[in-house]
């Protein structure tokens, strides 16, 4: 390896050197004078969460496999690092090369979080690359977007070149030959950008103009260019078994949030929720075939030495191969000692038989996501969860020798009254009883410990709830008390413990997650003033933020609070994410009748998503429009 980019000085003054000097198991090193495009992939946080993120993962293994093409990593400098980069005017550099990031062809940042926009501007500030898009020149890489806030890349539009809308696996390959092209050919960086916009599931904010109306709504979303389309449908991998899928992911030096093989076993959710953002996006349903899987996992653990592996899905139980990969898994796993950590699982006894063998019972807790405290809401919501199958779930975990659970629910969603909130702890008290009713004395371990945690509801784009006003910090916070007074007054109140969620930062993801091309500006002058990290509570400047709101005349509560029509225009509207708006309105108006919607399996809802022809789209079921 070559010389670092931060002296020893300054890595033994900074906390966590190793975030900064590459070189890990599996990083791919290259010859930079033998490749034709370098591409730095960011993860706009700290390193141990972004090296935890799967999708980064899935495209770093995939470009590397280019031999065009190097791609190397990039995360955000903690505070510390980032003050004396600052001070020493050092630039940005990816982990593998330490070379700068504005000498690289792309850089690449993926969005998986409003609170992380910020962060962004830290990147490309310390890149010493120009804040807007218009300000650059081939000097400056492309920077493109992608990730789930892609799907209203809108308050973020005059910073980034391009979005891609989609799955990152199917269009790569085509953006950076014609921008090869494009370098070869001598065009300016727009003309490249103009060709660019007219692939598959490619945005370029700039040649996009959008007009309001007089009351700040959006009266037209029109191309500036003849050549490229109106609409931006996004990209999707129909066969994700025969698609590229990292054998050696990198092995980071230090403890990361999720310090393990991931097996990505099936894309996209049958359940329909109407808050759940993912639900929709990663629409249709795609399995990966067990064979494939079984092959993987035995590779990843070989070429990473990992002591534990975990199945990721939306929704693992519904896999339709889950035994058999679960019962391949455990096998290999005892040979060698390896943990199996199954997220997303519902809690009925096959996978409370599976639990049973692949962890230490005494050390774990349960987890439960009712959502919401009352079965009417739970239908307004369409969870598809009902308070029998909750309490039976709990009891055979008691059975079973579990005394610890944990329970999910938000405030703030439609139609909620103080009687739904107060299920919540009528919930939790049932499932104490259901341990003390399960488990004979002299056979329990202590008190049963419920822990109940309550999150603020944040109305996504592409989802039902897109029309649905967001409460306010005031109506949360009092919603939170509602729930703590309610816990006090249950029978079993020492077995339960509430935590909940900050109302500020909620309020904030709120107004990010709706915004328009109007929040570019209040940004990056928050940003400017010390805005950083705002998804870590610690460094969370909420008053900033509501000061240069206020400065740049924006009135939040347009974002937040306010009612909307249905057939207003939303910012993420030229967006074709496969769910239709109609669907979305359907399910917004069964929402309001608390009308439950069956999920894909039983039968097809005409969501849109049918037209990629492919995964449970082409299964044999009863449409119902």
């Amino acid at each position: 390896m070559g010389k670092l980019a931060l002296s020893d000085d300054i890595l033994l003054k900074i906390e966590k050197p190793a975030r900064y000097i590459g070189n890990e198991v599996n990083s791919v090193i290259k010859d930079k004078d033998s490749v034709d495009i370098r591409f730095a992939m960011c993860f706009p946080d700290v390193y141990e969460i972004g090296m935890s993120h799967l999708g980064i993962q899935i495209l770093y293994d995939m470009l590397n496999r280019y031999e065009d093409t190097w791609c190397e990593r990039v995360y955000s400098p903690w505070t510390d690092l980032d003050s004396m980069m600052r001070e020493r005017d050092i630039a940005l550099f990816a982990l593998e090369s330490q070379d700068p990031i504005k000498d690289f062809d792309f850089l690449g940042i993926t969005i998986q979080y409003e609170m992380c926009y910020t962060n962004i501007l830290q990147i490309l500030d310390l890149s010493k690359i120009p804040f807007h898009a218009c300000d650059r020149d081939w000097d400056c890489p492309i920077v493109i977007g992608g990730g789930p806030c892609s799907y209203n890349p809108e308050p973020i539009a005059d910073f980034f070149d391009i979005f891609y809308i989609g799955e990152g696996e199917t269009q790569y390959r085509p953006l950076l030959d014609l921008y090869k092209q494009c370098k070869n050919a001598g065009c300016s960086r727009r003309e490249f950008l103009i060709k660019a916009a007219q692939l598959p599931g490619m945005y370029v904010p700039q040649l996009y103009e959008v007009i309001y109306h007089a009351d700040n709504t959006i009266k037209s979303f029109t191309p500036l260019v003849n050549e490229i389309p109106k609409t931006i449908t996004k990209e999707i991998v129909t066969d994700i078994t025969n698609t590229t899928y990292p054998e050696k992911p990198v092995v980071p030096f230090i403890k990361c949030t999720q310090d393990r093989v991931v097996l990505e076993i099936q894309r996209g959710c049958i359940r329909g929720c109407r808050f759940c953002q993912a639900g929709q996006l990663y629409r249709p349903v795609r399995e990966r075939d067990a064979k494939m899987l079984k092959e993987y996992a035995v590779k990843m653990l070989d070429n990473t030495g990992y002591e534990e592996i975990s199945l990721s899905s939306l929704s693992s139980s519904d896999y339709s191969q889950l035994e058999e990969l679960i019962n391949f898994l455990i096998e290999r796993c005892k040979e060698k000692k390896v943990n199996i950590s199954l997220p997303s699982l519902r809690i009925d006894a096959f996978s409370l038989d599976v639990m049973e063998k692949v962890q230490d019972v005494r050390k774990s807790s349960l987890t439960f996501a009712p959502e919401a405290g009352s079965q009417r809401l739970r239908n307004v919501i369409n969870k598809g969860l009902t308070e029998e199958v909750i309490l039976k779930g709990a009891t055979l975990a008691f059975e079973g020798g579990w005394n610890r659970v944990k329970l999910y629910f938000m405030l703030g969603l439609p139609t909620e009254t103080d009687e739904d909130i107060r299920g919540i702890a009528e919930l939790s008290d049932k499932i104490a009883m259901a341990y003390y009713d399960t488990v004979p004395k002299e056979k329990r371990n202590g008190r049963v410990q419920i822990v109940a945690s309550t999150s603020f509801f944040v109305p996504k784009p592409f989802t039902p709830f897109q029309w649905a006003p967001q409460c306010t910090k005031e109506q949360f916070l009092e919603k939170a008390y509602t729930t703590k007074r309610a816990i006090m007054e249950q029978l079993n109140q020492k077995s339960i413990k509430y935590n909940w969620h900050e109302a500020e930062a909620s309020v904030m993801e709120g107004i990010l997650a709706r915004g328009d091309r109007r929040l570019c500006e209040p940004i990056l002058k928050a940003y400017q003033k010390g805005c950083m990290f705002d998804s870590w509570g610690e460094y969370y400047k909420h008053d900033v933020w509501l000061e240069t709101f206020a400065e740049c005349g924006i009135d939040t509560s347009f974002y937040t609070t306010r009612e909307r029509s249905l057939d207003e225009i939303f910012p993420w509207d030229f967006i074709d994410c496969g769910v239709t708006k109609e669907f979305l309105k359907r399910e917004w108006q069964n929402a309001l009748k608390e009308s439950v919607t069956k999920n894909c399996k039983e039968q097809c809802n005409a969501c849109g998503a049918a037209r990629f022809q492919c995964g449970i789209c082409t299964m044999p079921r009863t449409a119902e429009a």
